[in-house]
């Protein structure tokens, strides 16, 4: 009988759907592959709900915050429960956009321009500070695109301050960059081919374009120069490593028409529903959906043999 698997999905976060939809995805494949496998949401009975079911490994397919910010990781970290994915650290740091720029800054790894805004003092930025219109409006730490927007006027960033602040405290303002939007998933210490994103009915790959069927067009391997490929895959090591991640992760970039990069985020904590893309790269990388889930489960079954010796 091969180990017992609990697929954690849904929790409280903005992005419940898609977790939810990675989740069943990732229960099926395992069934398929002939685990013992029962499903959780994370919820005010996880801890006990995790005692009484005493799983072998728990796949994490949360996302947002609860998921991919620390959470769930130092709660199983506690518990001396594996789990697939990064730890506690190098996920509570990805998920903050503003820390992680400054991380690639200091590391002289290209990044948009950008600023930060607290809305807990009561008072909404009327300006955008020193940063020139355009911009790209975004949560400080949320995922799969929720509450991103592009700025043009300055009435246009007046409307996102409004809607923005009565549902998060802080943002973050970003140099808006005209070019080709490419991702490089990493899967334990190997780049994966590049795609290329082509929303269909989108200014950008926002959260209807990634989940609604038809949104985007993706081209695996995207259709760019060995050169740029190369350099793409190296910043997405760089950045992987840089930031601690283990076992996957997925680096957003804007391309400009001249053929410079920049990296606009890093996903510690990939989507797998059939509309994502990392298992669709990974397929076209000869590594099929259900061959991914196990390699996951291996590796954080291997995590948790490895913390029972050191004990």
């Amino acid at each position: 009988m091969k180990a017992r698997v609990a697929v954690v999905m849904g929790g409280p976060s903005t992005e419940r759907e898609v977790s939810i939809a990675s989740g069943r995805g990732i229960a099926a494949a395992l069934e398929r592959l002939g685990y013992d496998v029962r499903t959780l949401d994370f919820d005010a009975n996880f801890v006990s709900a995790i005692g009484e079911l005493a799983p072998d490994v728990v796949f994490n397919a949360l996302h947002g915050a609860g998921g991919e910010d620390g959470t769930i990781q130092g709660v199983l970290d506690w518990l001396r429960v594996p789990y697939t994915g990064s730890d506690l650290c190098s996920s509570a740091l990805s998920m903050d956009k503003h820390l992680t720029k400054k991380l690639l800054s200091a590391e002289g790894l290209p990044t948009p321009a950008w600023d930060t805004f607290d809305f807990d003092g009561g008072t909404l930025p009327l300006l955008p500070g020193s940063l020139n219109l355009p911009l790209v409006v975004k949560p400080r730490a949320e995922g799969s695109s929720t509450g991103v927007s592009i700025v043009r006027t300055h009435e246009e960033w007046s409307r996102a301050m409004i809607d923005l602040s009565s549902k998060r405290s802080m943002i973050l303002a970003e140099e808006y960059i005209v070019g080709r939007e490419l991702q490089c998933g990493v899967l334990f210490e190997s780049a994966l081919p590049i795609v290329e994103i082509i929303p269909q009915n989108a200014d950008f790959y926002d959260y209807e374009a990634k989940y609604s069927p038809g949104g985007s067009r993706h081209e695996t391997p995207a259709h760019i120069d060995d050169d740029l490929a190369h350099r793409l895959q190296m910043l997405a090591l760089s950045t992987h490593r840089m930031l601690g991640l283990r076992d996957y992760s997925r680096t957003d970039f804007i391309v400009t028409a001249s053929g410079r990069p920049y990296i606009l985020e890093i996903n510690s904590l990939p989507g797998m529903t059939p509309t994502s893309l990392f298992p669709e790269v990974c397929a076209a990388a000869g590594i099929p959906f259900d061959a991914l889930v196990e390699r996951l489960v291996r590796a954080a079954l291997d995590r948790g043999r490895a913390l029972v010796d050191a004990s």
